[in-house]
Formats: structure tokens, C-alpha cells, sequence
């Protein structure tokens, strides 16, 4: 079925106005009958007019709506609630209004090494930076299943987001855009963290300039150390040898926290920043999905609704059963399992 366009009714109402004035001899003829009637016939093409267009946009948002909703299911899906034993959650706040989608970017996926996860910031926010959100999440999807070294997978990061800039520098070269760009390739550039959570709660991290996560222990929220940062991915090379940092392990029972770093430079009217620490001591033994809801609640608070940069969050929870250790019968030698080579 073909929509009709915005712009047909007002244009159907003016058409009678017009006609009304030129050919119909009552238009020209004095008195106040004609005036009321000349009046009534315009007050309804203003009336029609309005209707017409405010319709109009109002179709026009809700397939806009819709584009961006299936956008975001596309680029930032959300991720399966139960990933190899381990209980998932994200969500994300965009600084542009009416934005679905910005410039951050997470995904976990469960994978022969281990659930592996990305958690991202591309320079700016909005739909500026989601050709950067595009190339990084895209390599990402395919990089863990192939690369059995975290090293790899931040390799092969690199080099997607590295050809996204050389094209879109390209494409802002003057002979072809014929304008300044409103937002440079040469400038942007993208903070991330991989992780990686084996069976048995081993976590390696390997950190280009993105802000650490949290561990929820019980009521205790600590920070978790990530090792020296490496720089952000697109403004300088990464080094030749790359070896993860190996964090304490996330035990059963444990909650990770990341985050992009437009949650804990959030500041509300009197320039205070958001307790990103606090609010999570606050929702210890929620689960993760009741975690990103109060986050973004308070964040929404603490902000006024204002805020200055997206926010993403992606929670994890080892909800894995720790078996203990079967005593050896009598008389029988016990051997050590074959260790994996992960």
C-alpha cells in the first residue's frame, strides 16, 4: 500500500482556497455573508494545513522511530541473558536525543576460549561516530571464534577500525567532500577493553585507555586492576608484543561491572560526579538486568536527563556451581586432568 505524502492534504486545502477565489462568483460579490463564508472556507484551509502536516511528521517519526530501534537491535543486540553458566545484562544511554544508539559499543559472546566480551567508546556520541561502532563490533563478531589468543582478537580490532578511517578519509578529502568535515577521521579514535572468562573464573583483560570495571562481592564493591592501559585503538600503533593482564578470578556468586566512562563523569547541576561505586554498593544482590535498570535510573536522576556524553553498561554475574574436589578412593591413584591449553 503507497503512503500518501505529508504534504498532499495542504496541498488539496490550498487548491480549494485558490479555486474559491478566482472562480466562484460568490467570492466576488460584497457584503457579510460572502466575507463569513470566504472567512470560514480560509480558517478551514489554516485548520487543514496544520492537521496535514502535523500528521504528516508524526508518520514521519514513527518510521524514523522504527529505523532506529531496528538499528540498535542490529548494532547493539542485546545480549543472551544466560552465557555459558554466566547470568548477562547491558544496556546504554545516548546523549543525542532521540538517539537509539551512540557511540558506544559492547557484546559478549560465548566462544571455544571462554565468553569473551568487549565493552567500547568512540570518540563524540551520536550517529557521528556509528561507522566507528559499525567496523569495531563487526570485526569483533568474528575475531573470537577465529583467534584463539585475546591478542589476536585486539589485532584484528585495530586493523577494522583502521580501514574505516582510512575510507572515511577518503571520503573528507576536499576534491570530494567539497567541505570541513564536522568530525575529522583524523580525530577520532576508539577506547575499548576485551576480556575474556574461562570455566573457571580465570579473567584476562586487555585495556586500550577505557576506564576499569567493578566487582560486586557480597555488599563489597571494589575496582578490578587491568594492568598497564594500552593506547586507544586508532591513535597510535599498538605494540608488537601484546600479553594479557591477568585479573583475580570472578569466583561464583561475583558481579562484573563495565562501563563506558560517560557514567562516572556524569555530573548533575553543582558540577558533582555520579557515585558510580555507591549506586552498585546499593544493588549488590540484585540481578544483572535489575543492576543496569537502577544505574540508568540514577544516572537519569543525578543528570536531570541531561547528559553529556552516552553511557553503556554491560553486567555479568558468575552464577557457575563450584563442585568440589571428589577424595580419591583407597587404593586407587588419582591423576591430574590433561590442563588445557587455554
Amino acid at each position: 500500500m503507497r503512503r500518501s505524502a505529508p504534504w498532499a492534504l495542504p496541498v488539496g486545502w490550498g487548491v480549494v482556497a485558490v479555486a474559491w477565489q478566482v472562480w466562484c462568483p460568490l467570492a466576488r460579490e460584497p457584503g457579510p455573508a460572502v466575507r463569513g463564508a470566504t472567512g470560514a472556507v480560509f480558517f478551514g484551509v489554516g485548520v487543514g494545513l496544520v492537521y496535514g502536516v502535523r500528521r504528516g511528521l508524526a508518520r514521519e517519526l514513527a518510521r524514523l522511530r522504527a529505523v532506529a530501534d531496528a538499528t540498535q537491535q542490529v548494532l547493539l543486540r542485546p545480549p543472551p541473558a544466560r552465557l555459558d553458566g554466566l547470568t548477562v545484562a547491558a544496556g546504554q544511554l545516548s546523549a543525542s536525543r532521540g538517539a537509539a544508539v551512540g557511540g558506544d559499543l559492547y557484546e559478549a559472546v560465548a566462544t571455544p576460549y571462554g565468553v569473551r566480551i568487549v565493552i567500547g567508546d568512540v570518540r563524540g556520541h551520536g550517529l557521528a561516530a556509528l561507522g566507528a561502532v559499525v567496523a569495531v563490533l563487526g570485526s569483533f563478531r568474528e575475531a573470537v571464534h577465529d583467534e584463539p589468543e585475546l591478542a589476536g582478537v585486539l589485532r584484528r580490532l585495530d586493523r577494522a577500525l583502521g580501514r574505516h578511517l582510512c575510507e572515511r578519509a577518503r571520503e573528507e578529502h576536499p576534491a570530494r567532500a567539497g567541505r570541513a568535515p564536522e568530525h575529522p577521521a583524523a580525530e577520532e579514535f576508539v577506547t575499548l577493553m576485551l576480556l575474556e572468562i574461562r570455566s573457571d573464573g580465570a579473567l584476562d583483560v586487555l585495556c586500550c585507555g577505557h576506564p576499569g570495571p567493578y566487582r560486586i562481592g557480597g555488599r563489597r564493591v571494589e575496582p578490578v586492576p587491568v594492568g598497564d592501559p594500552l593506547p586507544p585503538l586508532g591513535a597510535f600503533p599498538l605494540p608488537a608484543e601484546l600479553v594479557p593482564y591477568r585479573a583475580p578470578r570472578l569466583l561464583p556468586g561475583q558481579t562484573l561491572v563495565l562501563h563506558t566512562d560517560g557514567a562516572e563523569e556524569a555530573r548533575d547541576g553543582r558540577g558533582r560526579f555520579f557515585p558510580l561505586a555507591a549506586v552498585l554498593a546499593g544493588a549488590a544482590c540484585e540481578p544483572p538486568a535489575a543492576v543496569v535498570r537502577r544505574v540508568h535510573a540514577a544516572l537519569l536522576r543525578h543528570t536531570g536527563g541531561r547528559l553529556a556524553d552516552d553511557v553503556a553498561l554491560l553486567v555479568v554475574r558468575n552464577d557457575r556451581v563450584r563442585v568440589p574436589a571428589q577424595p580419591a578412593e583407597p587404593g586407587l591413584r588419582r591423576t591430574r586432568p590433561t590442563p588445557s591449553p587455554h
